[in-house]
């Protein structure tokens, strides 16, 4: 059945990641600041692979890239790169992958009072959805970070 999912991977490209050898980026322990000025470091502290900062499970573990615009209310913007652990289960307030009848969508998981499964779009242009009996749907993954270029 997954395979048959796979072949509907629209609106999103999977990758896997390369772990195969580090990717070792100069990295500073001091933080910039987002507000006023703070003196700046003249000097490198380390390294830092990203791989392992934003992967904690490499096997179950894939980069997805989003079309749309459903979530930018949680910072996803279309054309977006989320890395996403399928070794994980989906808590309320997460986003997650899901199939719904064998289409992918990237949604924030919650549960209604009686314990119903809602995927809610995080965009108000947008309607949340409510997987009902009838329809195929699975959690596919739950997304960890998200890699957004400026």
């Amino acid at each position: 059945m997954e395979n048959k999912a796979l072949a509907k991977q629209d609106p999103f490209e999977f990758f896997a990641p390369d772990l195969s050898s580090p990717q070792m980026l100069n990295f500073y322990l001091s933080s910039v600041q987002a507000g006023l000025p703070s003196h700046a470091s003249d000097y490198e502290d380390g390294k830092l692979d990203l791989n392992s900062y934003v992967i904690d499970n490499p096997t179950s573990t894939f980069f997805l890239r989003v079309a749309g615009h459903s979530m930018t209310g949680v910072g996803l913007q279309d054309g977006d790169v989320v890395v996403v652990d399928k070794s994980l289960d989906p808590q309320p307030g997460k986003q997650v992958i899901a199939i719904l009848d064998g289409e992918f969508t990237v949604k924030t998981f919650s549960k209604d009072k009686m314990g119903r499964v809602i995927l809610k779009a995080e965009n108000p242009d947008y309607p949340h959805i409510y997987p009902s009996s009838e329809q195929e749907f699975q959690i596919w993954g739950v997304v960890m970070a998200v890699i957004h270029k400026l």
